[in-house]
Formats: structure tokens, C-alpha cells, sequence
């Protein structure tokens, strides 16, 4: 969650009162504070949590090559609350830019943790899923579809970027395969003229084109997200509609999971996930309200998931973020700390550190 001091030098920079320096330091300030508070409550990976963005994906996107993000109705249905307008226009030819801001976002967390360095982008099929037919110029792409090859040479491109930067941990973080889960979001997703069937093979496939060269000691994962603004939601579902695809034959590291409601349905679909190295990211811990878990009860329910994919190969988790936008959740700072050191103990307890 971003802190005070954020908020208020963002609607300073907004209203022309401090100028872009004096942002930088403001988010400088809070972002040294936040790793420190993740490496104090035991993470041995973390992030700048955010702070330079105002939203998890469309700032990412915005910095593409032949992407504009436009003020405009996106479609995202949340439950009771609707975040600013933004959508994506496709303007020309889709690529990663040498220059693109996120690439200096992640040089000032590796140069300032004493643990490892997450970075966090947005997945592609996020973009592709999301996209309306008006939106996308067809003197470029005929149709979505017609995006395929860019999508994969753009994100592999990043990857080649931050790994040239010394990431050496990378996420993709994905709305699709949940709303693929969801018959009200495949509904809406028709309506926007996007043919549903056979699309998670196609995800599946765009994905394992763009993971197929990644350096080896790289590690790339996913984190599927049910929607997340003001601690709202938008789709609700089991994962069965979609585990053969993404864990059965998607070549992420590993799966980050929502399992903190009953809209997840159970862990049944866990048995796609293949036995090795792969692992599933148990979400059991809401991003969404204050209050902690029990903790007996989230031992109880990994042992649960452990029916149907090896406790070897499973993890914990928060469910989500805590700001997946900048005005974040509907909790205080003190509880997201709290939640994060109860995961990091809760995990200790289930699989001790070597």
C-alpha cells in the first residue's frame, strides 16, 4: 500500500505544484522504506511495491512501443466500485522499448536490497484478453489475433531487458486465465467480439513461445488474479476450466493462486500440476481485509491442497496484492505488514528453511 507521503506528492505532481524530481524523491524515500519492512518480516524477495504506478498493468503498457492508453471505459466489471477509466489502443507496432521506465523502477531495488529483486509486469494475454476491435488500428493488425507474434517478441524482449539488468525473478501477473474460469467474463469477452474457445491452448502456446529461451537461471512465474480495486473483485470460478492449459502445459516456474474464497473453488485442479520442479503458490491469505488468519486454519487447508499436488511443490502466499492501484485496499499498513510476517511464519513452520 502506498504511504501517505506518496499520495500526496502524486496529487502535488498531478496539480503542478512539485515537478518530477521531487516525485522521484518522495517514491525513493517510501520505496527504501518498503523493502526494508519486506526484509524485516522474513521475504527473501521484494519489490518497490509498486509505488511509481498508478495501475499494476496499464503503466507497463503504456510504455510499449505503439501502445497508447487512452481515458476511456475498460469494461472491468469490479463489484460495487469502478476504478478510473483507462483503456488500451493499439497505434502501431507493439514492442519493448530500450528505454522503458519499468527497466530503471528495477535498477533502484537491485541496487538498494540486501535480498533478491522481484519485478512484477503485466502478462500479455492480459493485453490481448482485454482489448476491444475498435481499439486495435487494422491497417497494422487485422485482428487481435494478428497480435500473436509481437505479443511474444515484445515479452521476450523484456525478459532478454531485465535479465541484461540482473533480474533474476520476474512475474506476470494475469487476469485472462481467471475471467477464462468466469461464464459472466467469457460472456462479456464474446460481446466484445472475442471467440473464448480454445483460447486457453492459444495463452498456453503464446506464453510457452515466449518462456521457450529464457535464461536458466532465471526464474519466471504467474500470478492469476480474480480482480483487485478497493478490495473488490470481478470474476468468480474454479481453475478446472483452465488447469490442463496453464499448469499442465505452461512452462512457468511457478503458479500464484487466489485460494482465499470459495469464488476459487477447490484444489482439485491442482493434480494438472506436472511432479518436478514447478510450483503452485497457495493465495490463502486475503490481500482484501485486515483481520488474520487462523493460522491452524491455513495449515489445515495447505494440507488440503496436498491431496492433489505434492506439499514439496506447493508454497503460501498473500491472495493478491495489497494496491493493485494505487488507492489501494480497504486496510491499514500495520495489518499488511502483520499479514505478510504471519505468511513468512506460517511457511517456516510448514517448510523449514534448509
Amino acid at each position: 500500500m502506498r504511504p501517505a507521503s506518496v499520495h500526496e506528492a502524486r496529487a502535488r505532481f498531478e496539480h503542478g505544484e512539485i515537478d518530477a524530481t521531487a516525485l522521484r524523491h518522495v517514491e525513493d524515500e517510501a520505496i527504501l522504506h518498503a523493502i526494508s519492512r519486506q526484509e524485516q518480516v522474513g521475504l527473501h524477495a521484494v519489490t518497490d511495491g509498486e509505488f511509481r504506478r498508478a495501475f499494476w498493468h496499464f503503466d507497463f503498457f503504456g510504455g510499449l512501443d505503439g501502445v497508447e492508453i487512452v481515458a476511456e471505459d475498460s469494461g472491468m466489471a469490479f463489484k460495487g466500485l469502478a476504478p478510473k477509466p483507462h483503456a488500451v489502443h493499439i497505434t502501431g507496432k507493439v514492442g519493448f522499448p530500450a528505454d522503458h521506465p519499468m527497466l530503471e523502477h528495477f535498477r533502484f531495488v537491485r541496487d538498494h536490497a540486501s535480498v533478491l529483486a522481484k519485478q512484477c509486469i503485466p502478462a500479455p494475454t492480459v493485453m490481448h484478453f482485454r482489448l476491444a476491435p475498435k481499439s486495435i488500428d487494422s491497417d497494422i493488425y487485422p485482428d487481435r489475433d494478428a497480435l500473436f507474434a509481437d505479443l511474444a517478441q515484445t515479452w521476450r524482449d523484456a525478459i532478454a531487458a531485465f535479465y541484461a539488468e540482473g533480474c533474476r525473478y520476474l512475474q506476470f501477473d494475469d487476469t485472462a486465465w481467471a475471467y477464462l474460469c468466469s461464464e459472466t467474463e467469457r460472456q462479456r469477452a464474446r460481446e466484445r467480439g472475442l471467440d473464448t474457445e480454445g483460447l486457453a491452448d492459444a495463452y498456453s502456446a503464446l506464453l510457452n513461445e515466449i518462456l521457450r529461451d529464457r535464461p536458466a537461471d532465471m526464474t519466471i512465474t504467474t500470478h492469476v488474479c480474480r480482480g483487485n480495486f478497493r478490495s473488490t473483485w470481478i470474476a468468480s470460478g474454479g481453475y478446472e476450466p483452465v488447469a490442463r492449459q496453464l499448469l499442465g502445459e505452461t512452462g512457468y516456474d511457478d503458479f500464484f493462486l487466489e485460494y482465499d474464497t470459495e469464488r476459487a473453488g477447490g484444489f482439485e485442479p491442482l493434480r494438472f500440476l506436472p511432479r518436478g520442479d514447478q510450483r503452485v503458490v497457495l493465495g490463502l491469505i486475503t490481500s482484501k481485509s485486515g483481520a488474520l488468519e487462523d493460522p491452524e486454519a491455513v495449515r489445515a487447508r495447505i494440507t488440503e491442497a496436498a491431496q492433489f499436488a505434492p506439499i514439496e511443490q506447493l508454497a503460501l502466499s498473500p491472495q493478491c496484492g495489497f494496491a493493485s492501484t494505487e488507492e489501494g485496499n480497504v486496510l491499514t499498513e500495520a495489518q499488511q505488514w502483520a499479514k505478510l510476517a504471519e505468511i513468512v511464519r506460517i511457511a517456516d513452520e510448514v517448510w523449514p528453511r534448509v
